[in-house]
């Protein structure tokens, strides 16, 4: 097949993300009570509903086992992040994880934890390889280990274990034909990530990360001493038009993805790609400043953008 690869870094999340398909799903024993597996789903429902409107509207979109689905995957990702964000020692946090780790992969704690049940559920009913899962925890547990990232390169890479992943594994949940998809997954993940980093940095920095590569802070000439002091000079500006518009170059080349996923679902995947890219424009609305106000996107422009979503989806 021909690969819509260009960049190094892209060939080499690429091999991570076939090598994680090769593995098998878990193969856990699941509570027959039908009652507590409800309860677990209607859980991870609450829990991707308070975190993120954008992922609950897109995932809204899904066929109902598909939409459960979905959520527990969210809920999964959100209970791993969390995990690394407590404010406890560092040796804490990783043991919490490692705990949760194990939660998801080993039987004995399935009637412990909701989301660990309704998760494991999903990944035996839609065979999620288990190669994905331990990537994203991987790729999470990177944030008790190293906070600052040299180039871009090297951030695609964190950005496909707690990004990627994640469209991965939706993937199959929403069902795709094969693996001409994966390429644009990744793409995806790491176009959404950064998203994530360019929205938060104000946040990141409170947490005492700097997600932004050193080297393209260099080259605008900027340092940590203005993303301490909110610097949004000129400098600033175009280091973030730089940003942007590689980010938007990911968007529209995971686009063409859609055409590889089951029809049912590709209005979902383009509803959370194009809302979240519609954060950029908001980032751009308000002259790049992202340290005194978070980028978001309101529910009526979340409405309004949904016929030109769907159009997309319909194109595909």
């Amino acid at each position: 097949m021909t690969l819509p690869l260009s960049q190094p870094w892209e060939y080499q999340l690429l091999h991570w993300a076939q090598e994680a398909r090769q593995t098998s799903a878990l193969q856990l024993a699941i509570p027959e009570d039908r009652d507590l597996l409800e309860t677990a789903y209607h859980h991870c429902e609450t829990i991707t509903k308070f975190h993120s409107k954008t992922f609950f509207l897109a995932s809204g979109l899904l066929p109902e086992p598909k939409r459960r689905a979905a959520r527990a995957l969210y809920a999964f990702c959100r209970i791993t992040d969390d995990i690394v964000d407590q404010p406890q020692s560092i040796v804490e946090r990783q043991q919490a994880l490692n705990r949760w780790r194990a939660s998801v992969t080993t039987e004995p704690q399935l009637d412990c934890d909701l989301v660990a049940l309704a998760w494991v559920d999903t990944q035996h009913q839609f065979q999620i390889p288990s190669g994905y899962a331990d990537q994203l925890i991987d790729g999470v547990e990177r944030d008790l280990l190293q906070e600052r990232y040299q180039t871009f390169d090297e951030l695609a890479g964190y950005s496909y274990g707690v990004a990627s992943t994640v469209g991965l594994m939706a993937m199959h949940i929403i069902g795709f034909t094969g693996e001409q998809a994966l390429p644009y997954a990744v793409k995806l993940g790491v176009a959404l990530q950064m998203t994530n980093i360019l929205r938060d940095v104000a946040q990141d920095w409170r947490l005492g990360r700097l997600y932004l590569p050193q080297a393209d802070l260099r080259q605008f000439g900027l340092s940590e001493e203005d993303i301490e002091y909110k610097v949004t000079d000129r400098r600033w500006r175009d280091f973030m038009r730089y940003q942007i518009t590689r980010t938007r170059k990911l968007y529209d080349e995971s686009m063409d993805g859609l055409r590889y996923l089951n029809p049912d679902g590709r209005l979902a995947i383009a509803a959370a790609a194009e809302l979240y890219r519609a954060i950029l424009n908001d980032i751009e609305a308000h002259h790049y400043d992202v340290f005194s106000r978070r980028a978001h996107v309101s529910w009526l422009g979340k409405l309004a953008r949904l016929p030109w979503i769907w159009y997309l989806s319909r194109r595909a």
